[in-house]
């Protein structure tokens, strides 16, 4: 019983030093597409506002939960499901460890790990997971991949709006594109800017900054 207990911890204490080789949604996404883009960049590679905007985005809290939101998930509940609390913790869980899709077994071990990855990675060294391995559109995994297929340049040269631009498709990888975003997508865009420049005055952001 102790058996995949065991090994989850110990994958989870090697990718604390090992960048993962590959996930199982970018395998599955090689084999449907023919083969994918993606190149891993360290996050002291690429400039502050670019995390800043992935945070400000999808977990604004990143730095002041343990891997579970508990007024997301609250609001989510009162929301019901027009409304989701995934941190970007349980985000990098799912995106590494495990695979897409709504079931019950996923979530349940997605719980599991969730602490695990807490306990072991620096807030730092989820985020700059997450954002090597998160689908950026359709075939594009990371943020260097992204920042080259939208904007032709590489993410140690993205600008603040464009990083806004990109953390805005991120809820919908492959609806949407960070450079031709529609006019609601742009207001979401400029919102995500607005929001990564208040998690930098009010310290949200120290944990995965130096």
């Amino acid at each position: 019983m102790l058996a995949p207990v065991v090994l989850a911890f110990l994958l989870v204490l090697l990718f604390r030093f090992v960048n993962p080789p590959t996930t199982h949604t970018i395998w599955t996404e090689a084999r449907r597409l023919g083969g994918v883009e993606r190149e891993w960049v360290s996050i002291e590679e690429i400039p502050d506002h670019v995390p800043r905007s992935v945070v400000a985005a999808e977990d604004a809290n990143f730095c002041l939960h343990w891997g579970f939101d508990m007024a997301a998930i609250r609001a989510a509940l009162d929301e019901g499901a027009n409304r989701g609390a995934s941190t970007l913790t349980q985000q990098t869980v799912k995106n590494v460890f495990l695979w897409q899709g709504r079931s019950w077994l996923r979530k349940a071990l997605e719980a599991g790990i969730t602490p695990m990855v807490e306990l072991v990675w620096p807030k730092k060294r989820i985020l700059e997971v997450y954002l090597n391995v998160a689908e950026m559109d359709e075939g594009v995994f990371g943020i260097e991949a992204a920042s080259r297929a939208y904007f032709d340049r590489s993410a140690s040269r993205l600008t603040a709006a464009q990083a806004a631009r990109i953390a805005a498709v991120l809820p919908n990888p492959k609806g949407r594109d960070a450079a031709n975003l529609s006019k609601s997508q742009r207001r979401r865009a400029s919102s995500i800017a607005d929001g990564a420049a208040t998690i930098a005055s009010d310290g949200r952001s120290a944990c995965f900054e130096d």
